[in-house]
């Protein structure tokens, strides 16, 4: 995949799985350039989710669940994946 076509990517599988209140793709690869990490054509990304799915589980379990819906994506596209889930509760009570 293209990488400019990436966060477009990353958007429809995290709204797919979590039919999210608010959602956030950030592409954060030029932050990146000349990183050992980055070598590898792979990108470096910032998800931020609302979510009533991630009620009920802990920061672990989340990115769990962002990491699966996010599929083969970690593995072809995706070095690195910064995720900030909540529930809309959570963040009313900010």
């Amino acid at each position: 995949m293209k990488p400019a076509e990436r966060p477009a990517a990353i958007r429809s599988a995290l709204e797919a799985a979590f039919a999210p209140h608010a959602i956030e793709v950030v592409d954060e690869s030029h932050k990146h350039a000349g990183h050992a990490g980055a070598r590898d054509g792979r990108g470096h990304f910032k998800v931020a989710l609302v979510s009533d799915r991630f009620a009920g589980q802990g920061p672990l379990a989340r990115h769990r669940a962002v990491y699966a819906a996010l599929g083969d994506l970690m593995t072809t596209d995706i070095h690195a994946l910064s995720i900030e889930a909540h529930t809309p509760s959570e963040i009313r009570s900010r």
